[in-house]
């Protein structure tokens, strides 16, 4: 099956659209929670749901090592029924992660021989052991396996990261994947535009169903980053979803909405509720700060998550200064929920024609950084 975008209205270069996959429609733009071992910390299925979440994300890497992508497809029949997540599914290919969390890789044509930062054991990961691991899991959205080289990097090794990308991405596009099973392309080249314009173009000729643009916050200067989306995205082929990878700054992901992006994911809503940063309309909240431990407001007055709507700044400080595991899941839950509206939101103005007001308005709030 193919993923079938649907455009369904365009503000400037911003755009709303659909995504059907077997397990049911998203509705972009989009912020996809990242569930790296079958779970997104700190969340229950059903409250994956309550906060909006049409898609969320598994980690090919991290799955293949523990509990192992056989298993996964013996007992679940799939990622989908291992973890009871009935709607879309979308899995990496498992590259970033070998070159960022193996402490010795070693790169080749045939792919990446690396050690396991669980045991140290050896494994390889090859374009077709990617397609493999990825079919037993059976998620909706496939990535295609790439090499992910950080930056600042010169031209010539970002033309032979590319070049290698585009070898290995006609080896996946050559596998045969399961029929609901739809594979997006990523696109390399760093900073370049005429590397970036390229790689898209070549791999448009393989005819993905989706493109992802890879290896950007990965070591480039923000601003960097937002002038080469402001350029290239409205490029890229507009009867396909549009993917930004791992790039999820609140002001990131808006600024993205605005230069066309469809889909988004990052860590960083769990990760920094476990440090005790609740994102609010008015910027980051560190909770554990000493001016919160006599405050009765919500985390986030202009929220109206179940979390802000009974509980109090003083009380969650307390949760958080004493170790208590509901800390981390009461932030957990706005943080998810402050996204996906967030997006929700882009998009209602973006049908509306409204969405320049709205992205001027939701910047000049959470810049006004009243908690600091």
């Amino acid at each position: 099956m193919t993923t079938m975008y649907k455009n369904v209205a365009y503000d400037g270069k911003a755009r709303a659209g659909v995504v059907t996959t077997a397990h049911g429609e998203i509705e972009t733009p989009i912020f996809m929670p990242v569930g790296t071992r079958a779970s997104v910390k700190c969340m229950w299925q059903h409250e994956l749901e309550e906060v909006g979440a049409q898609i969320i994300l598994g980690n090919t890497y991290h799955l293949y090592l523990r509990p192992g992508h056989e298993l996964i497809e013996k007992v679940g029949g799939g990622l989908h029924g291992f973890m009871n997540w009935k709607k879309p599914i979308l899995t990496d290919s498992g590259g970033y992660q070998v070159f960022s969390l193996s402490s010795m890789n070693k790169l080749s044509e045939e792919g990446v021989r690396f050690q396991s930062h669980i045991d140290g054991s050896y494994h390889m990961i090859s374009p077709e052991k990617s397609m493999e691991i990825q079919r037993a899991l059976g998620s909706d959205i496939v990535m295609n396996f790439d090499e992910c080289p950080a930056l600042p990097a010169t031209k010539e090794r970002l033309r032979e990261s590319m070049e290698l990308t585009l070898r290995w991405a006609k080896r996946c596009r050559d596998y045969e994947l399961k029929e609901h099973q739809n594979l997006f392309g990523i696109i390399q080249g760093g900073l370049h535009f005429d590397l970036r314009t390229e790689c898209m173009e070549r791999l448009t000729e393989m005819n993905f169903e989706g493109y992802a643009l890879g290896g950007l916050s990965v070591g480039e200067k923000n601003e960097e980053m937002v002038e080469f989306c402001s350029d290239f995205v409205h490029t890229m082929p507009k009867d396909k979803p549009r993917y930004l990878m791992g790039v999820g700054k609140p002001l990131d992901i808006l600024t993205g909405i605005k230069n066309g992006l469809d889909m988004f994911d990052c860590v960083l809503p769990t990760r920094n509720a476990r440090n005790g940063q609740f994102l609010t309309h008015h910027g980051p909240l560190n909770i554990k700060k000493e001016r919160f431990k006599e405050d009765t407001l919500p985390p986030d007055p202009d929220c109206s998550c179940k979390v802000c709507s009974n509980y109090s700044r003083s009380y969650i400080r307390h949760l958080y200064n004493t170790g208590e595991y509901l800390a981390g899941q009461l932030i957990s839950y706005h943080n998810l929920h402050f996204f996906l509206d967030m997006t929700k939101q882009a998009r209602a103005h973006i049908i509306a024609g409204t969405f320049d007001e709205y992205y001027k308005t939701f910047y000049n709030n959470y810049t006004s950084n009243q908690w600091t």
